[in-house]
């Protein structure tokens, strides 16, 4: 068990009246569900660097790589009243061990995608990214971020929070055992994990391991960090779940009966063809894992990534 994962997050989406209109973005999801494992660091830019609630609205304008923020009907400039509050909240969020922030979608200073830009030329362009956003994404490259309004996408949802207990269990081996041998226990224990996500960087992480008495411990641990995430990163799909399904499947050439193999192969060609989520093959697989004592699928996250209160692998 882990104890509770430190995500950031912005404040309305927790229900807090902060919106420019003074009202919120409540998520259920994440307030009710997620919250459960959950240790929220709430922020919003705009309120804690100053502005009033309720509120002019704010919004970028100039050139998308480096957008001023302006009141939308005054048009008095705020740029630098936020970029002052920034630099203090990142030395902040550096001391709160954050695995993961979630930021509010659409907006000029939390939005991660497609925010809105009013070019000086008259033009809108929906390619810009919030100003505390982005400083965040630039000074915490290596922890994930994602958009509230995306985590609606079941996929995306679970590849967030997928990759947000594995920082978390990665971090606790640093804590707690920063070592060689941690890491190749680490890594064992990932392996199906990683291969869901991408078969090149798992072949890489593998060589690093394999290699790891030729590093000073801190740049092995460094090395493995940026391609563990770099792996996460990555979406997961169809074909990748199958590939896994009978990479594990592989596991049990000598244990299962043909009437067994002649199940599990159906129920994964269920899921192929989209009549069943992928939670049915991996509680099969679970199953004959006891069953058969099969000690290294015993240890694999892949089978528990995340709790299974949250139901991240039920979708269709």
């Amino acid at each position: 068990m882990l104890s509770p994962i430190k995500i950031g997050i912005s404040s309305c989406l927790l229900g807090n009246k902060v919106r420019y209109d003074g009202g919120h973005s409540h998520d259920g999801f994440l307030t009710q569900t997620l919250g459960l494992f959950a240790e929220y660091v709430p922020v919003c830019p705009e309120v804690e660097c100053g502005m009033p609630t309720p509120r002019e609205a704010v919004r970028l304008v100039g050139p998308t790589e480096n957008p001023r923020l302006l009141t939308q009907k005054t048009g008095v400039d705020k740029t630098e009243q936020m970029q002052s509050w920034i630099k203090g909240r990142l030395k902040e969020l550096a001391k709160e061990d954050l695995c993961g922030f979630i930021f509010r979608s659409k907006s000029p200073s939390s939005g991660l995608y497609r925010i809105r830009v009013y070019g000086d030329d008259g033009n809108v362009r929906k390619n810009g990214t919030g100003l505390f956003a982005k400083a965040f994404t630039e000074a915490f490259p290596r922890i994930p971020v994602e958009e509230a309004g995306r985590l609606h996408d079941p996929m995306l949802r679970e590849n967030f929070i997928e990759s947000i207990f594995s920082l978390k269990r990665w971090r606790k081996l640093i804590n707690e055992n920063k070592s060689l041998g941690g890491l190749v226990g680490f890594h064992t224990h990932n392996k199906l994990l990683i291969l869901s996500h991408n078969q090149d960087i798992y072949r890489k992480m593998g060589r690093l391991v394999a290699q790891g008495k030729d590093y000073d411990l801190d740049v092995l641990f460094d090395r493995y960090e940026e391609l563990l995430l770099k792996a996460l990163k990555l979406k997961t799909t169809l074909n990748k779940h199958i590939n896994v399904l009978h990479h594990m499947m592989g596991y049990f050439k000598k244990n299962l009966s043909g009437d067994e193999k002649r199940e599990l192969l159906s129920v994964i060609d269920q899921y192929r063809s989209g009549y069943v989520p992928l939670i049915v093959p991996i509680t099969l697989i679970k199953h004959y894992v006891m069953k058969y004592d099969q000690p290294w699928l015993k240890v694999q996250t892949y089978l528990n990534p995340h709790p299974f209160e949250l139901k991240l692998r039920n979708y269709f």
